[in-house]
Order: C-alpha cells, then structure tokens, then sequence
C-alpha cells in the first residue's frame, strides 16, 4: 500500500487531520485498535472553544454541531455558599463556548470520513511506525481480516493518545517530559435529567469540586472530585445525588439539583503531561500523544483540534517542498500546549480541595476566587483563557 499521510489513531485528531488533508487534496490512511461501534459510543465530555467552532464551520463538519451544540456566554464560580457569574462575551468581546461532546464530534468526523470515501481502518492489531527519519517512514498494521499491511509514506501522524505507540517509538534521550500528578481524581456520570443551570457551575467546596456541565436539554453531564484510588463501586447512585447536592447547595436561594437516572459514570484520573518534541523525522505527535491536561480547563480536545489546524497545512508544504512549517510545527504548538497547561493546572489548583491542606491554603484559595469575580482584570484573564487564544489557528487556510 502507499499513501502520502499514515494516521495512527481514529480520536478527534488523527479524524480531523485526515479531513482537514482531503480538503488540500492529500490522501491519507488512518488505522483504529477499536471498533468503530466503541470510539462512536466511548463518553468524552467536550467544551469547544470559539476557534475550534470555527475550525469545524470552515472545514463543513457542523451541521450536528450548530443544531445541538449549547453555545454559553460564561461560567459560574460558586464558593462559600455564593455564585457568581463570568461573562465572556462581555469580557472578550463576544466570543463563547460550545458545549458539544466529543463523542459527537467523533462520530461527525467518522460519517464525513467514511462518506467521502476516507481509507479508516478500525480493530486494528500489531501497528508499528519504521524508517522515521527517512523520507519514506513505514506503517506497519494488521487489519481485522488478518491481513498484514505495510504502508509507504511521506509522514506519519502520531494520534494514538497517551498509551498509543507513536511517541514511545522517540528515542528517549531525543524527548524531554515534563509531568505532574494530582491527589486527586473526577467521578463523572451522565444523567437522564435536563441541566439545572443554563450555564456550567464550578463548585469550590469542603467537600471537594464539583461540576454542572450540559449534554443537551434533556441530559446532564454531572463531576465529583473524589480520591485517586477510589472505585465506582464505592459510589452508588443515592450516594452521588447526595453528594452533589451538598457541594451545589445555595442555601436560602431555593435552587435545588434535579435528580434522574445515571447512564453511565466512571472515574478520571488527573495529570499534566508534555512531551517535547512533538516531531521525530517524518514523525508528527499530535493530541493526547503528546500531552495531557486535567479537564478543568476543558482544554483536552480544543488542543488537539488546534494541533492539527496547525499540522495539516505544514505537511502540505512538506509535501510540496517547503520544509520550514513543519519544522516548526513543535515550537508553534508547544506555545499553545503551555499556555494550556499552566490554565489548565490554575484551574485546578484554585478550584480543588487539596487533600492534606492546612487552613492557610483554604484561605488562599477562597482569596484567589473573591479576587477573580471582583476584579474586571482577572475575570477577563479567565475568560480570555477559557474561550481560547485568538492570535493561534483557528481554521484558516484550509485547502491549498
């Protein structure tokens, strides 16, 4: 086989890298260890920011998105027994977020893919990447019929994930990581309920974080920060609805949390991962194969997105013998990857009870968030963040 892009990983980056080349005319082959059935039914909350909403309007794939997605203005901050709200569109100008899950966005990459006639291998088995630092790197895989298949091509994109094997085949001494992390973890569980908010609440808490989040009108998207080591099992229904009523209890207010039946809930572990370089040869790391930040920024898939707005057009002019992008694709992405993970921890840093803690940093705490709702400066720098960095890629220039 040969193809000019081998993708390894069908997540929201290697999908949208290899629409995002069709539209410049460049073939690619993307293979998948899942089944299709699993990556369009896995749960991934997703809370797109303004670019990455452009980025999928400019490339046609957000018919589902601007018919279900929940376009938000803001945020709440809730703690000690008060909420406030963050106003972005009054703070940035008007720019928003969109609550839209990542598993849709999956499953709107996969139909455009597979619509469009996309090369997409699923349940995949012993995918190898060789020859990276030629001009000719090989993608190794064998597909669900058993056939083996050795793949020529001019790149190969890394978007396998966290465990995936594109970055662990970087030498070690070539790739610098920087990690952290956190004493804690998220219980999240999706609800048969209508939200109780218009807006996500961020609730800081004795107890512990908690998080409102949207699915849609009629289904809510519900966290609980709870131990590193703890179990689902140790966490009935009753015991969560409990829970979370406590941490986003208002009282004297009369809001009260509706309760539903819980579709799905599982447990989130917490870290900050960054490797460096996000290119080896002709290999390109993109997404969570090449770095992980906690999901209180909700960062995780807009970097990912941002990733490959800035890949596609740098392996075209590879392609096209124009070097220079793509040599420097892992400086112009590690700009953003930081900016990311330093909001990403602040968030979490500011919001979480810190297990161990003395009544000091409680107080700081509690310091920090008075000062982000009471000063314009802060809340903007909040807002700034949350919504996303207008001076990076935010889905311009896609065809040739």
């Amino acid at each position: 086989m040969r193809t000019q892009v081998g993708i390894v990983g069908a997540g929201p980056a290697g999908l949208l890298l290899s629409h995002l080349l069709a539209l410049r005319g460049i073939d690619s082959v993307v293979v998948e260890t899942r089944s299709r059935a699993y990556c369009e039914a896995r749960q991934r909350a997703g809370v797109l920011e303004d670019g990455s909403v452009r980025l999928l309007r400019e490339a046609g794939l957000a018919d589902r998105l601007d018919r279900l997605g929940l376009e938000h203005g803001g945020i709440y901050l809730q703690f000690a027994g008060e909420r406030h709200h963050v106003d972005f569109r009054e703070l940035t100008g008007g720019r928003t977020v969109t609550v839209y899950a990542q598993t849709e966005v999956v499953k709107d990459l996969i139909a455009k893919r597979v619509a469009s006639g996309g090369a997409v291998h699923f349940d995949v088995v012993d995918t190898e990447v060789d020859h990276l630092t030629s001009d000719q790197p090989v993608l190794r895989f064998t597909g669900a019929d058993g056939t083996r298949h050795e793949v020529g091509c001019d790149a190969i994109a890394g978007c396998d994930g966290f465990h995936g094997i594109c970055r662990e085949a970087i030498p070690p001494d070539l790739l610098t990581v920087r990690e952290r992390g956190y004493p804690f973890a998220w219980l999240g569980i999706l609800a048969d309920v209508p939200p109780s908010t218009d807006e996500l609440i961020y609730a800081h808490h004795p107890n512990g974080f908690a998080l409102h989040s949207l699915r849609s009108p009629t289904v809510s998207r519900l966290y609980l920060q709870v131990g590193p080591d703890e179990s689902v099992g140790a966490w009935p229904d009753d015991r969560i609805w409990d829970e979370l009523q406590c941490r986003f209890e208002l009282p004297g207010s009369g809001w009260r949390l509706k309760q539903g039946p819980v579709l799905d809930k599982g447990i989130t572990p917490m870290r900050s991962f960054v490797g460096a370089p996000m290119r080896y040869g002709r290999l390109f790391l993109a997404g969570d194969a090449a770095h992980i930040v906690p999901p209180t920024g909700a960062k995780g898939l807009n970097l990912a997105m941002a990733d490959v707005a800035v890949l596609a057009p740098a392996l075209d002019a590879l392609l096209h013998g124009d070097a220079r992008p793509a040599d420097d694709y892992s400086a112009t992405c590690l700009r953003r990857v930081w900016r990311s993970t330093h909001f990403s921890w602040w968030m979490t840093s500011m919001l979480h009870r810190i297990p161990g803690a003395d009544d000091m940093e409680a107080e700081l705490q509690l310091s920090q968030l008075r000062y982000v709702v009471a000063s314009r400066a802060a809340a903007t720098s909040l807002a700034e963040n949350y919504t996303g960095y207008p001076e990076l890629p935010a889905g311009t220039n896609l065809a040739r």
